[in-house]
């Protein structure tokens, strides 16, 4: 479009690319009808001719390219430049008569608003507001002009040239509209949300309005009303101290004015005036279908929206209705993996797990248990089942559950819940509880491996005997049996009793001793746990790679594709190669985040594990792993002997207490089994997903096969037998967009179907200021170097350093035999980080809010597993002033 300027009435959402993002908000509510002043939009084609006007801009763009983001001194001096530049260009005539006839058309007696609206902004994935200046209360045609040449001048702030740096927009495909107003003269401005900015609420109307222009709301200049307004009705009300309002000026421009002292307490809207403009919110986001940040102003009683956009720091919502409420579990929270999860990853997990309980929202899953937690009594005890899994979990679901507006969707004639807990957990404890008090504990290893065998062995045979869709056929039949009935009644069982177990002696040591010292004996050195047998086995890999210097020059550099070439002619080379062929023979299928089958597998990337190997070479000395394991026994026995020569002289109690040390020592080690068999499955599967993949690579149907990480199974078969083959390669370029996206995402623990996040705080108790407050997981402090990781892969620990990580999963094994403590951010008791914490006999703190963001790498950290806190002792070479920390 070649015109310099259109009007509101012109204008609609399609027009983005003439008028940016603003002007197309602007021209979408005017068409719409919405109350909104007047104007027009000097185009992108304005500006771009504009800029060709200039004999600099070609190098000013080289080297903005060339520019690092991070280097603030570089892009302020550039953006300084550019600026001057443009501010200095004249711009051409004939988009100079045209924004003087615009003006004419309008009224020249009016004042204008002059704000930016650039072809980036206001996007569903990005906003770009604020990045770009405003110029409030402008009056006559030079005025205009020279401030519709400072805001293109603008676009090159230093804040704008970072913004875009960061998210990946190129500066010479951002192009700028101006939107030139009518201002209104207000008594009150001010800024709404249609759902609740800090929760999320979708339900909550949120306004901030102080008097004035809204100008001083949004430059921080004064404090705001804040008003919340759910189904109509006013829910809250924060009434600030407003000191200051700026006013404008008859003659243009604005100045500050210092309210009475009566005004500054004063209720900036009335409750009619909220209701109307929370109800007005609404219709604007009825129109544009998602939540709405919106500028408002009040004047002479009637109100104007001035702009909108969608509000971009929501997390999105599951498919599903927001009323009655539901509430909502992450499952990545649980399963210590909250990264976003590929359309395959997701669709791997919908099918192991019941669909009714499972929904997706920002590439992760959820679990929608709402309907169980209607009883009272899962209520009451399922948020403490939970605190296993992650304390933080826990407290926020406690809260959700009891409050009046979810109980309020209670509905007693439904019964899929109490269908599963009898049908399904019924019996599964029922089994549970005879193996706790009949069957013998030290053959449940034997049973449940026998049962894992077979199930591998009918996995493997089933997927080799077809191919093409079919193949995918068979994977989604051996995914759906995996849980119910493979898992639940023929690991679970065997399981359970062990979790018991360690549950009643907790109960029965503090009555006999007050305390659960001897417990955390108890849980060293488990025998049969798979994730520590797989830290051992590593162990000896690397002792075994120590004696071959030429292995490990080799090994440094290695290259996942020719991985295996690379040992022959090495002195000890097909030594070192056999026992890796055999490690990754049992435990190749694992990795970090190993729930999510596109991630690669170790026996995809065998690279991955050889910053473990040399942390453990550094870190470890030579059978020192398999020596603290047998000092582990050792401990764990003589715990149980102090246990029962306590119990000495009352028959009933000495037999309870031997057998609960009994089950739990011989079955406590178990409780990875049955991860184990699903991750193995898994594999096995991934195998045959990828066998197909190869072919449709091959074929051209896909540019590589690891594009098939981008379809879930159904439509992977429906590729498979021909269909839609056509869109394949624009689906995949959206997903792949979307993925991005959702990984810059941050989950919930827990949300609700309202949109709501749940959060609620720890209780710090007597804990120094300071002081970061977890849940203690495995006993005892240590002191030591923080080593921060968000990743496993290639991750690197030295002797004496504290693993600070986001979470931990089997795939981060290897780590923990160089680790003198574990912090992270997600778990619970029960969780991988907190049982091998314990077995190894290392303090552990879990669910440590931004852990990974406060602790710096390198700060020295006291880790007090007791009492469950963090202390930072010294910034990375500066000793922490607050002596109240060392306390």
């Amino acid at each position: 479009m070649s015109q310099y300027v259109l009007y509101f009435d012109q204008i609609n959402r399609s027009s983005l690319p003439y008028v940016g993002g603003k002007g197309a908000n602007l021209g979408e509510m005017t068409q719409a009808g919405l109350p909104v002043p007047g104007g027009f939009c000097i185009t992108t084609y304005a500006y771009r001719e504009f800029i060709k006007t200039s004999s600099r801009m070609e190098e000013f763009f080289a080297a903005l390219e060339a520019s690092n983001p991070a280097n603030l001194e570089q892009l302020r001096e550039l953006g300084e430049s550019i600026r001057s530049h443009l501010e200095n260009l004249a711009i051409p005539i004939q988009i100079r008569n045209a924004v003087i006839q615009a003006v004419n058309k309008q009224g020249l007696d009016y004042s204008y608003a002059i704000r930016s609206s650039a072809t980036a902004e206001d996007l569903p994935n990005a906003s770009f507001a604020g990045q770009q200046d405003t110029y409030l209360n402008i009056k006559g045609k030079d005025e205009i002009l020279e401030h519709v040449r400072k805001c293109w001048a603008s676009l090159f702030t230093d804040r704008a040239i970072a913004y875009r740096a960061k998210n990946g927009f190129d500066h010479r495909d951002v192009y700028l509209s101006i939107v030139v107003q009518q201002m209104v003269t207000p008594d009150i401005s001010g800024i709404m949300f249609t759902a609740d900015p800090v929760n999320g609420n979708r339900t909550v109307t949120s306004i901030d309005a102080s008097f004035g222009l809204g100008e001083a709301l949004v430059s921080g200049m004064v404090s705001a009303d804040l008003y919340k307004v759910k189904n109509k009705t006013i829910i809250s009300k924060k009434i600030a101290q407003k000191k200051l309002a700026i006013y404008p000026l008859p003659e243009g421009g604005t100045f500050t004015k210092e309210l009475p002292p009566a005004q500054q307490e004063q209720q900036a809207l009335t409750d009619q005036h909220i209701i109307k403009l929370a109800a007005l919110g609404k219709r604007i986001e009825e129109h544009y279908e998602v939540p709405q940040d919106i500028e408002f102003c009040l004047a002479k009683g009637e109100f104007y929206i001035v702009q909108s956009r969608p509000i971009t720091t929501l997390y999105p919502l599951p498919d599903i209705p927001k009323q009655p409420v539901r509430v909502l579990l992450s499952f990545g929270h649980v399963q210590m993996m909250t990264d976003a999860m590929k359309p395959l990853g997701l669709s791997v997990l919908r099918t192991v797990f019941p669909a009714n309980i499972f929904v997706e929202a920002g590439g992760r899953i959820f679990l929608d248990l709402t309907k169980v937690l209607y009883y009272k009594i899962v209520r009451s005890i399922f948020p403490k089942i939970v605190t296993n899994a992650d304390e933080a979990m826990s407290r926020a679901l406690d809260v959700v559950v009891k409050r009046e507006e979810f109980l309020a969707g209670h509905h007693p004639a439904e019964k899929n819940g109490l269908t599963f807990i009898h049908k399904i957990v019924g019996p599964l404890i029922k089994k549970a509880w005879y193996n706790l008090r009949k069957s013998d504990p030290k053959i449940t290893k034997l049973v449940i491996e026998k049962f894992m065998q077979n199930k591998v062995a009918q996995t493997k045979e089933a997927l080799s005997t077809v191919e093409g869709a079919q193949r995918i056929r068979v994977v989604q039949q051996q995914l759906e049996t995996i849980l119910y009935p493979d898992i639940m009644h023929g690991i679970l069982p065997y399981i359970v009793p062990g979790i018991i177990a360690h549950a009643l002696l907790g109960k029965i040591l503090v009555r006999m001793f007050g305390s659960k010292a001897d417990l955390s004996k108890l849980n060293m050195s488990l025998p049969g746990n798979v994730t520590s047998e797989m830290g051992l086995e590593l162990g000896d890999l690397a002792d075994l790679l120590r004696e071959f210097p030429e292995v490990q020059e080799y090994l440094k550099t290695a290259q996942d594709q020719t991985f295996y070439l690379g040992f022959t002619d090495l002195a000890g080379g097909e030594t070192f190669k056999s026992a890796f062929e055999s490690f990754i023979a049992t435990y190749g299928m694992r990795c970090a985040g190993e729930i999510d089958l596109t991630n690669p597998r170790w026996n995809e990337e065998p690279t991955q594990l050889m910053s473990a190997l040399f942390s453990h070479i550094q870190s470890v000395k030579p059978g020192e792993h398999r020596l603290r394991f047998a000092e582990g026994e050792k401990e764990a026995k003589e715990a149980a002997q102090r246990i029962l020569n306590s119990a000495e002289g009352n028959y009933f109690k000495t037999k309870l207490v031997s057998r609960l040390i009994s089950v739990f020592r011989n079955v406590g080690g178990l409780r990875e089994h049955h991860k184990f068999l699903l991750v193995t499955v898994m594999g096995e599967c991934k195998k045959a997903i990828m066998a197909e993949a190869n072919e449709l690579a091959q074929k051209g149907v896909l540019e590589k096969a690891e594009d098939v990480y981008f379809l879930s199974l159904e439509e992977l078969i429906q590729v498979l037998e021909g269909e839609c083959i056509e869109n394949v390669s624009e689906k995949l370029t959206k997903r792949k967009e979307e993925y991005q996206w959702h990984q810059k995402l941050k989950p919930p623990r827990v949300m609700t179907s309202e949109g709501e996040i749940v959060i609620v705080p720890p209780y710090r108790g007597n804990i120094p200021e300071g002081t970061l407050v977890g849940s203690p997981v495995s006993a005892g402090v240590a002191e030591g170097i923080a080593r921060v990781i968000l990743r496993a892969e290639n991750a690197v620990l030295h002797t004496g350093e504290i693993l600070v990580a986001p979470h931990t999963d089997p795939g981060w094994t290897p780590l923990f035999q160089s680790a003198i403590a574990i912090v992270t951010e997600v778990g619970g008791l029960m969780t991988h980080g907190a049982v091998v914490a314990r077995e190894y006999g290392i303090p552990a703190v879990v669910g440590v809010d931004d852990a990974t963001m406060l602790i710096k790498d390198g700060d020295k950290i006291r880790v007090n597993g007791d009492q469950g806190f963090v202390e930072i002792l010294e910034r990375s070479g500066k000793t922490i002033v607050n002596q109240e920390l060392k306390k």
